[in-house]
């Protein structure tokens, strides 16, 4: 009798392991916040995935008997999520990180940042700042970033060797930079970056005109069209300051959104950075043409730009994401977990009511909601199958995490950068327990340590 039932058992077993389907990792945590459509969180959830793809994601046990993995990592105190999604940033800025404080963007800009980056932005000063915020950006959880800045090859081999996705938008200015004497100048290597990272697994190129002010019409229209016959994005500052809005109604008689439609700025795929000063009609303008916009609140309020106008954003239904913007005065790091908390609290004490912006519509903004802002969220911003294998676990060990109740607030609220513990990008480890696994800590730190000494030689001269 025992033989007879062992002689059906195995092969029934023998099928059984043979029906399950192959996965490189089965990845599971306490929590599975997945940012998808169901709203829900999964206890004891489960994501698996072969080569760079999300295979399913469920229940622990569940995906346990569905898949055959070849690796599995198990954190029973952690979250897992998607990566953080940062909307805009300018990256090689790290290196100027502090440079100059406490004081308003035009008086920043004019008197030390641009001066700065006359006498010191070159490929390897790119390449080294680059290195720095790749270092702290995967560190703190972030698997995306969106940046505009100059040398922006430079940025994208960086990114490419660090493991992470980039949205890299080749700086369009009016006025002699680094890389390009003339706005001409600017486009052509716009072109060229365009190109040469066409279809990349990780880098979208992009076009980036700084901003209205900083650009004349036949440039930006130049902008746009580039944009357009290459189906990439276009990344621009938009109504930051008081200051600009002014000038430009003052000049123009009309807003900076309302000038950019009527130049066909937006007749494309669009990222606006800031919009603080957006009012109901240019609301209304990105409505109309699906622009996505990037909430900036660490920077907003440190150069006392002001509050944007986020409520009335998401309620006209336009995607929003976050972003620390550069780390050299408007904001001092690329600290994801910052930009969520401060979101919801400057929501909540602009409109003196604590319901306004609650910490899962910070997290979907940093994940979900990032992706939108950027027209990818076919393809990041949430653990769905199909899409990407970026993802990221946070610890809720730390006395700062314990107890947890709600995990959207704890991530929000409570939770770190330094919580993070381990990061994968397109299927690739990036972080794990807290260690980079594509980047010498020790050899960026030392690189950007040089160059602190370089610009302090500069602005001596």
């Amino acid at each position: 009798m025992i033989r007879c039932f062992r002689s059906l058992l195995l092969p029934l077993l023998a099928c059984a392991a043979f029906a399950a389907e192959p996965a490189d990792w089965l990845l599971s945590a306490r929590w599975l916040a997945p940012m998808d459509a169901s709203g829900g969180l999964i206890e004891n959830g489960a994501v698996a995935i072969r080569g760079d793809s999300i295979l399913a994601t469920g229940s622990r046990a569940g995906l346990s008997r569905r898949f055959a993995p070849k690796h599995t990592l198990h954190r029973p105190d952690a979250i897992l999520m998607p990566g953080l999604v940062n909307t805009h940033t300018h990256a090689p800025m790290s290196l100027f990180r502090g440079i100059a404080d406490d004081m308003r963007l035009q008086e920043w800009l004019e008197k030390f940042i641009f001066p700065a980056e006359a006498r010191n932005v070159t490929p390897g000063f790119v390449r080294a700042g680059a290195r720095l915020a790749a270092l702290e950006m995967m560190l703190g959880g972030t698997t995306t970033f969106t940046d505009m800045y100059y040398f922006e090859e430079e940025i994208a081999a960086v990114t490419k060797a660090a493991g992470l996705r980039g949205v890299l938008g080749q700086t369009v200015i009016g006025f002699p930079v680094s890389d390009a004497k003339t706005p001409a100048d600017a486009l052509l290597r716009a072109e060229a970056f365009l190109k040469r990272y066409a279809g990349d697994p990780l880098i979208v190129p992009a076009v980036a005109p700084h901003a209205l002010y900083t650009n004349s019409d036949e440039t930006l229209r130049s902008c746009r069209a580039l944009a357009n016959r290459y189906k990439a994005p276009l990344l621009i500052h938009l109504s930051e300051t008081r200051r600009e809005n002014e000038d430009i109604q003052a000049r123009r008689g009309k807003s900076p959104a309302a000038v950019l439609d009527e130049l066909g700025l937006f007749e494309g795929r669009t990222l606006g950075a800031h919009g603080v000063w957006l009012d109901d009609g240019d609301i209304a303008i990105l409505k109309r043409r699906g622009a996505g916009i990037a909430h900036c609140p660490s920077s907003n309020m440190k150069l006392a730009s002001g509050v944007a106008p986020v409520l009335k954003l998401l309620a006209a239904g336009i995607p929003v994401g976050l972003g620390p913007d550069g780390p050299a005065g408007s904001n001092n790091d690329f600290n994801m977990f910052e930009e969520m908390d401060l979101a919801a609290k400057l929501a909540k004490v602009t409109n003196g009511d604590p319901r306004a912006l609650p910490a899962r519509t910070a997290v979907e903004m940093a994940t979900i909601g990032g992706a939108r802002a950027l027209g990818m969220e076919r393809l990041i911003g949430s653990l769905e199958a199909g899409k990407r294998a970026d993802l990221i676990f946070v610890q809720t060990s730390a006395p700062h995490a314990v107890p947890v109740y709600n995990v959207y607030s704890q991530l929000v609220y409570a939770l770190k950068a330094s919580d993070v513990s381990d990061v994968m990008v397109n299927g690739r480890w990036l972080v794990r327990a807290r260690t980079p696994r594509t980047l010498n800590t020790a050899a960026v730190l030392s690189g950007a340590r040089e160059y602190q000494r370089r610009i302090l030689a500069s602005l001596r001269q």
